[in-house]
């Protein structure tokens, strides 16, 4: 066995940040990934420590040979299909978030001596939330309830997991989020997507080299056999219509959204899957919050420079643009319906059957 850390979409955006986490800590690293043109490309950037091992982890003969041949001391599993692409190819899903973590646990245990295993989790797994419905945060003690296929897949997944004979540690995530403009493209599926969300649904997000933090800590933290929930501090404990507007005011193009629909109190299948999350246990033990919402915002703000300037001129055409993604546009009604409106586009939403 040696001391490394395999982390599974290694090259992804939390992926990358846990390597970096990871190596500044000193600690050998194995990152795996599918091996893309994009995957070699950022391979040849990777810290010190850091090595790349490309597997398909749908392939149960890569995976044993992969465990086998690095043996691992710990094993951080991040690959996965999450919204909205993982409503466009529901049996791919599948394969990666549930098959996969499967066929990685069973390697696992079969070493001989096993590793401890970290899963990425989501707070996905408690399903639609109506923010009238429920006032306090989600707990650990929060019964699941998955009510979309990444909510699903992802509670199969941690099921798995934990009845493992593997010393195991189970992280949920709250919104994911990163100041560097590239880590998160804007695709016309990502502005349908986001424009179909009710206004004022309640989102936890995180910065994700605080989420990188997290999984750093887990690997030798006395957390094992615990659910955690990893969210930022309460400065990020935001409505769903906030967030977009105030990253785009960041980079000087405050205006460039246009005003999303709110969620109906008297429906509690028409929310998404997120909220807010008591994130007191895992600060408690993992100690990862480092980055603030408003840190962020200026952080993004810093970056664009003397560019927010001349980017305000151009608000108003991305305003247009990004109206005519809207997911309820020319669409009549008040409240949003985000399932129907993913239905529609992008594909079911709904659990297996």
């Amino acid at each position: 066995m040696s001391d490394a850390v395999l982390v599974t979409g290694g090259f992804g955006l939390v992926g990358s940040q846990t390597v970096r986490r990871l190596a500044e800590l000193g600690r050998p690293v194995v990152a795996t990934d599918l091996q893309t043109d994009a995957n070699r490309k950022a391979a040849t950037t990777l810290p010190d420590g850091v090595r790349a091992r490309w597997a398909d982890l749908t392939d149960p003969g890569q995976v044993e040979q992969l465990l086998t041949e690095v043996a691992p001391a710990v094993v951080i599993h991040l690959a996965a299909v999450i919204p909205p692409p993982i409503y466009r190819n529901r049996a791919l899903a599948r394969k990666v978030n549930v098959d996969a973590t499967a066929t990685l646990v069973r390697a696992a245990e079969a070493l001989p001596t096993p590793p401890r295993f970290v899963q990425a989790s989501s707070n996905a797994v408690y399903g639609a939330r109506n923010p009238h419905r429920h006032n306090a945060p989600v707990t650990v003690d929060t019964p699941p309830h998955p009510t979309d296929l990444y909510g699903g897949h992802k509670l199969e997944a941690e099921e798995l997991v934990r009845a493992s004979s593997l010393e195991w540690v189970v992280l949920r995530l709250g919104g994911v989020l990163s100041t560097d403009p590239k880590a998160m493209p804007f695709t016309t599926d990502a502005l349908f997507f986001e424009s179909a969300l009710p206004t004022d649904g309640r989102l936890h997000s995180v910065d994700v080299r605080d989420v990188a933090w997290a999984f750093a800590a887990a690997t030798t933290a006395d957390v094992v056999g615990e659910i955690l929930l990893i969210a930022g501090d309460d400065t990020h404990k935001l409505r769903q219509g906030e967030v977009g507007p105030a990253l785009a005011g960041a980079r000087g193009m405050a205006g460039a959204l246009p005003p999303g629909r709110p969620g109906d109190p008297d429906r509690d299948d028409a929310w998404f899957i997120t909220d807010w999350m008591d994130t007191a246990r895992a600060q408690e033990a993992l100690q990862f919050q480092h980055h603030s919402w408003p840190d962020m915002l200026a952080e993004m703000s810093g970056q664009a420079g003397l560019l927010r300037y001349p980017m305000r001129l151009l608000a108003p055409l991305a305003r247009l643009y990004v109206a005519r993604q809207s997911a309820y546009r020319n669409a009549p009604g008040r409240y949003a319906d985000p399932w129907a409106a993913i239905r529609a586009r992008l594909g079911e939403p709904g659990l297996d059957r």
